[in-house]
């Protein structure tokens, strides 16, 4: 593919005709957006596989990581990536590597988020560039103004849309419901800009203030239709899938769970006097971290000198939850660790007694994953975050509310108690762990990126069933 930081070049594979210079993007009476028609390129060849994500730093998440973590494999198969992202700093790994390659859009930060918004500058020279000289693959990592980007470049160019559904976007909305107006007037926006002549209508656009919930409505309509778009949804599990089918039941829905490896050995810290409860993950409030220290405070009740030990950046947090972390942190037995790299984490897993884990809004939790391979017992008040739980071998789960929770943390203390049960739990831990290693995701998208490619229909997980429980989202939404 060519350098896409450059202007657009002519294509010069066999097989296809030369696209005419695009006019500048400066010039809006005539600015159109060419088509691409040319034939499939042949298997034997390297692809170009493009990944498109409104979450890559500055923050580190689970999203993040999971993304970087199919990039490395796509590298090491020898084939190309291209990555479509917010202009943010953040740890990127990969940066160097000459198989790679990076769009960045200009983007604003979102308060207490750690994530940056793309609100469509550049969006139509982008768009035509990409369009003029497409990848192979569309990979759309969530719904976003970067990921309704990848999805028309995927329209416009006749080129398979893989989309990866990592978000509980009702959960999401409901805890960010007073980001909803902001962000739907960015994917409206965004939408407008990415019509071929967009400049009169954008003359017209009038923004009003949406209803109460509006906003979100909106937004989830927009995730519906490109669900029902895309050639394929991948959910990294069975909860998402579920959840997509809610949301679209037209969808094509397949679980490929992010995978995890054993993370670099450290040093683990000192112990002190009482047992280690561990959190590690972004601190902010879908992750019900209010709910913990609830629990917490009744386990100090009888267990004086117990610790939780926190790993992650409080500091950019909302404000309520980020004043009572560090009250927490001055009287209650709280540990506020910060920010630490990926590669030191082992230091923490490796010095708890168990990882709790308190959110309900996860869809897979890949530090469940990296603290089960690290041999840790597991708290949790989601039973749909199954993939490495094992109820009472290696896990008890909790119903969401502080008495519960803090029951079934002093269960699990006493149980640890029992020298056997410990070590059965350590190694049941490690075993459902690494079932889900990097590894087996990479290859299951590779398989899939090359199907599509080949026209080759990809087996979905038909043992699906939307929750009939839920609202079925079907059809329009207003």
């Amino acid at each position: 593919m060519a350098d896409l930081e450059s202007a657009p070049v002519q294509r010069g594979e066999a097989g296809t005709d030369p696209v005419e210079p695009l006019p500048s993007p400066d010039d809006p009476a005539t600015f159109e957006f060419p088509r691409v028609t040319d034939v499939a390129p042949q298997p034997s060849r390297p692809l170009t596989i493009a990944q498109f994500t409104d979450n890559y730093g500055p923050a580190p998440s689970g999203l993040l990581y999971a993304v970087q973590f199919l990039e490395r494999e796509v590298l090491k198969a020898g084939h190309r990536v291209l990555l479509v992202a917010p202009e943010a700093k953040g740890p990127n790994p990969l940066a160097d590597n000459p198989h790679r390659r990076e769009i960045r859009m200009p983007s604003v930060p979102i308060p207490g988020a750690g994530i940056r918004l793309s609100l469509g500058r550049d969006l139509e020279f982008r768009l035509a560039q990409l369009v003029a000289d497409p990848p192979d693959i569309i990979h759309v990592h969530g719904l976003g103004g970067v990921g309704l980007l990848g999805m028309w470049v995927a329209q416009r160019a006749e080129r398979p849309l893989v989309v990866t559904w990592h978000t509980d976007l009702e959960a999401y909305a409901e805890h960010y419901w007073h980001l909803g107006p902001f962000l739907n007037a960015a994917y409206r926006l965004f939408a407008m800009r990415a019509e071929s002549k967009p400049w009169a209508k954008l003359r017209k656009l009038r923004f009003k203030r949406p209803r109460r919930g509006g906003a979100q409505l909106e937004l989830l309509q927009a995730a519906s239709d490109m669900l029902t778009t895309a050639d394929l949804v991948t959910t990294p599990s069975d909860k998402t899938g579920k959840r997509v089918l809610e949301l679209a039941p037209g969808a094509k829905v397949k679980v490929v769970p992010n995978g995890a490896d054993p993370l670099p050995e450290r040093k683990p810290l000192p112990h002190g006097k009482g047992p280690r409860l561990l959190y590690v993950g972004r601190i902010s409030p879908e992750k019900n971290l209010d709910l913990l220290l609830d629990a917490f405070e009744l386990v100090r009740d009888f267990e004086p000198n117990a610790e939780l030990m926190i790993v992650g950046d409080f500091q950019d947090t909302a404000q309520a939850l980020r004043r009572r972390l560090q009250r927490a942190a001055r009287y209650g037995g709280v540990r506020l660790v910060g920010r630490v790299p990926h590669d030191d984490l082992a230091t923490y897993y490796g010095s708890a007694d168990m990882f709790v884990f308190p959110s309900q809004t996860d869809t897979q939790a890949l530090v469940l994953h990296e603290a089960a391979l690290c041999g840790l017992p597991l708290v949790i008040v989601d039973p749909e975050l199954n993939l490495v739980v094992d109820p009472g071998v290696n896990a008890l789960v909790a119903r969401p509310n502080m008495v519960s929770l803090s029951q079934a943390i002093m269960s699990m203390l006493r149980l640890l108690k029992d020298e056997e049960f410990a070590t059965k739990a350590a190694a049941r831990s490690r075993e459902l762990a690494g079932q889900w290693p990097i590894e087996r995701q990479a290859k299951e998208m590779l398989g899939i990126y090359t199907d599509l490619m080949a026209g080759r229909p990809v087996a979905l997980s038909d043992y699906l069933k939307p929750d009939l429980g839920r609202p079925r989202l079907s059809g329009r939404l207003h």
